[in-house]
C-alpha cells in the first residue's frame, strides 16, 4: 500500500476541508488519463468501426465503484459502463486480484448489446485496491447468424451472438486461453475482434498506470477523499444547473417507423419533470418491448437520456457518476427501453437515438433558447454485410452512418456532423475500398433536404455502395422513414429516409426501415438518411441566407420560392426583392387565411 505524503500533497486535509486547486488537479488529471486510454485504443484498434468510427469509450472508477472519470469518447456511453462494473463487483465479490482483468457482453447483466465488450481492470498497489480501469468497444463481429450481429429481425438473444456474462479474462496477469479460443472460434473475423480486445487491454494498463500515479502523489486515504469531494462537487454542480431551470412537466412523443417484423409504429413517450434541484425522465407510456431486436435495455436508454440533458448544461461538469445523482431516469419494465429476457437488442442504437430525440423534444420546452430541432443524434442507420472470398477467407464490413444536425434557435443545422449523444465518424471511401470488397459510388449533400425554417435543417446525405464479391448477406437498420426528423417553433420537417437496392441486372427493389438480403457482385445499396428539422417560420429566414445558399447548391431556386417565398433568379443568382415581397405576402395569406 501506498502511504500518505503529506509534504508532497501540499496542504491536502480530508476532514472536509478541501483544497479547491488540488480538486481541480485531480479532476483534470482523471479526465486526462481517461483520454490517454482513448488515445491508446485509437493508435492500437484493428478494426474501422474502432479506430475510424470512434465507437468506444474509456473510464476510471475509485474503489468502491464510483464513476470517476471517462474519456472524450461517446457520450451514449456515459451511464453503460457503471453497470458493467456493477456486474462484475456483484459477480466476483472480493475474488479480485492484482493483474485480474474481466470482460462481459451480456445486454442483461452489464452490457447494453453484444457486439459491445466491456473490459474491468481492477487496480491494485500489493493488495489494496486502489480502483478500476475499463473500456468498451464495438466489436466488428461477435457471431450469431448474420454477420456483424446486429441483425434487426432476431427475435431473442440467443440467435445474436455469443452471449459473455462478467468473466475473467485475465488472471495474475496472464491470460485466460480458454476464454480467448472461445471467442476465436465464434466469430468470423477473430484477428480484428482480438486485436480490438488487445487494445482496450492496452487502455486498461494505462488507466491503471495513471490511477497508481496519483495515488502515489497524494496517498490512498487522501485521493480517495477527493474523489469524493469530486462526486460530491459535480453533484451540488448539477443541481444549481437544474435549479436554474423552470419547474413544471414536459411531455414529448416521438415514433419510430416499426420493428421489421411486426407492422405498426412504435411509440417513444417522455416526461421531464423539473422539481427545484431535481429532474425525473420518464418513459411511462412508450411501447411494450418488441420482437425485432431494436429493445433497448435499461442502461442504454438512461445513457441516452443523461447524455441529452448533459448536452444543455455547461460544458465544466465533470463526467462522473455525481452528475447521475439528481437525474432518475425510470423505464417501464417490459417496454421498448427496457425489455425483459431473452429479448433481442442488437440493433438498439436505433431506439437510443429516438429516445434521444423525444428527450431532446422535451427539453425543447424548458429551453427553446437552446435546444435544436431533430436531427441524427446517433446513427440510427447502420449497414453491414458479409461472407467469404473464393479461398474462404471471411469479410465482415460494418458502419453507422452519421447525418447533419437540426436547425437551432440561432443557426442553421450542421451538414454532414456526428450526431449529439455521440463522437462517431464515418470510415473514408479510400479506407473501406482498400479491405473491403465494396466501391463508394457517391456520398454526397442532397439540395432542397434540409427541414425549411428561420434556422435550416442540415442537409440529407446520400451515399451508394456497389458490392464486388460474389456474395454476401446484407444487413440494413435504418428509420425515419415515415416519420421524418420534427421541427421546432413553427419550424418544417426534415426529409424521409430512402433505402433501395438496384440489382445488378437493373432490377430496383425499394425497401422499408430494417431488411436482410443477399446481395452480389455489382449490386448498388443506395441508402439516403432523414435530414435534420427546420427551426422558426421558414417565411422569416433571411432572403440573404436562401441566396447563399443557392449559391451554394444546398438549395434549387425552384426550393427557394417554394419553401422560403425568397425569388431568386439571373446569373450570377440575385434577390428579387419586390417579387419576393409580394410572393412572401401571398404564402403568408395562403397559410393564414
Amino acid at each position: 500500500m501506498v502511504a500518505s505524503d503529506p509534504d508532497k500533497a501540499g496542504a491536502i486535509r480530508i476532514d472536509g476541508d478541501f483544497d479547491p486547486f488540488t480538486l481541480d488537479v485531480i479532476k483534470n488529471r482523471l479526465a486526462s488519463i481517461a483520454d490517454e486510454m482513448a488515445l491508446t485504443v485509437a493508435r492500437t484498434a484493428r478494426s474501422f468501426i474502432v479506430k475510424e468510427a470512434l465507437d468506444y469509450s474509456t473510464a476510471l472508477f475509485a474503489s468502491d465503484g464510483e464513476f470517476i472519470a471517462q474519456g472524450t469518447c461517446l457520450p451514449l456511453h456515459l451511464g453503460s459502463m457503471p453497470s458493467a462494473l456493477e456486474a462484475v463487483v456483484r459477480t466476483f465479490g472480493n475474488d479480485l486480484a492484482p493483474g485480474d482483468i474481466f470482460a462481459l457482453n451480456d445486454p442483461y447483466d452489464g452490457g447494453t448489446h453484444l457486439p459491445d465488450i466491456i473490459a474491468v481492470k481492477p487496480v491494485f498497489d500489493d493488495q489494496v485496491l486502489l480502483g478500476y480501469a475499463s473500456c468498451i468497444a464495438h466489436q466488428t463481429d461477435m457471431g450469431g447468424r448474420v454477420p456483424g450481429s446486429m441483425a434487426c429481425d432476431s427475435t431473442e438473444i440467443y440467435q445474436e451472438g455469443l452471449r459473455l456474462p462478467p468473466l475473467r479474462l485475465y488472471q495474475a496477469g496472464e491470460p485466460v486461453a480458454t476464454i480467448f479460443r472461445i471467442i476465436e472460434r465464434n466469430v468470423r473475423v477473430p484477428d480484428k475482434v482480438l486485436g480490438d480486445i488487445h487494445s482496450q487491454i492496452a487502455a486498461c494498463r494505462i488507466g491503471e498506470r495513471g490511477l497508481m500515479e496519483l495515488v502515489e502523489r497524494y496517498g490512498l486515504e487522501q485521493f480517495q477523499g477527493y474523489c469524493r469531494e469530486l462526486l460530491d462537487y459535480t453533484e451540488r454542480y448539477t443541481r444549481s444547473q437544474i435549479a436554474d431551470l423552470p419547474d413544471g412537466a414536459f411531455d414529448f412523443t416521438d415514433h419510430i417507423d416499426g420493428d421489421g417484423i411486426e407492422p405498426g409504429a412504435i411509440t417513444i413517450q417522455v416526461k421531464v419533470t423539473v422539481a427545484g434541484d431535481t429532474m425525473t425522465i420518464d418513459f411511462a407510456g412508450t411501447s411494450p418491448q418488441v420482437k425485432g431486436a431494436i429493445n433497448s435495455v435499461h442502461s442504454f436508454t438512461a445513457s441516452a437520456a443523461w447524455a441529452c440533458v448533459r448536452s444543455i448544461f455547461d460544458n465544466d461538469i465533470p463526467n462522473n457518476a455525481g452528475y447521475f445523482r439528481p437525474i432518475r431516469v425510470l423505464t417501464p419494465e417490459g417496454s421498448i427501453v427496457n425489455p425483459r429476457p431473452p429479448a433481442a437488442v442488437a440493433a438498439r442504437g436505433l431506439t437510443g437515438d429516438r429516445v434521444a430525440d423525444t428527450v431532446f423534444g422535451a427539453l425543447a420546452q424548458l429551453l427553446p433558447d437552446r435546444v435544436p430541432a431533430s436531427g441524427p443524434h446517433a446513427p440510427d442507420t447502420a449497414v453491414s454485410f458479409g461472407g467469404y472470398y473464393a479461398d474462404g477467407k471471411p469479410f465482415v464490413y460494418i458502419e453507422g452512418l452519421v447525418g447533419s444536425w437540426g436547425g437551432g434557435p440561432d443557426r442553421d443545422g450542421m451538414d454532414a456532423s456526428t450526431g449529439t449523444i455521440v463522437n462517431y465518424s464515418n470510415t473514408p471511401a479510400e479506407l473501406l475500398e482498400v479491405e473491403q470488397p465494396l466501391v463508394i459510388e457517391r456520398y454526397a449533400l442532397v439540395p432542397d433536404s434540409g427541414g425549411p425554417g428561420r434556422y435550416r435543417g442540415g442537409l440529407a446525405l446520400e451515399r451508394h455502395i456497389r458490392f464486388l464479391a460474389d456474395e454476401a448477406v446484407l444487413q440494413v437498420r435504418s428509420d425515419r422513414h415515415d416519420f421524418a426528423p420534427y421541427g421546432l417553433n413553427g419550424g418544417l420537417p426534415g426529409a424521409h429516409a430512402r433505402l433501395r437496392l438496384i440489382r445488378a441486372d437493373g432490377t430496383v427493389e425499394e425497401f422499408f426501415s430494417q431488411f436482410l438480403a443477399t446481395v452480389r457482385k455489382g449490386d448498388v445499396l443506395e441508402v439516403g438518411l432523414a435530414s435534420g428539422g427546420g427551426h422558426g417560420d421558414p417565411l422569416e429566414r433571411e432572403p440573404q441566407r436562401v441566396l447563399h445558399d443557392v449559391i451554394e447548391g444546398k438549395v434549387t431556386v425552384p426550393h427557394a420560392a417554394d419553401a422560403y417565398g425568397v425569388v431568386i433568379a439571373g446569373e450570377p443568382p440575385m434577390i428579387l426583392a419586390a417579387e419576393t415581397a409580394a410572393l412572401r405576402a401571398r404564402q403568408q395569406r395562403q397559410r393564414d387565411p
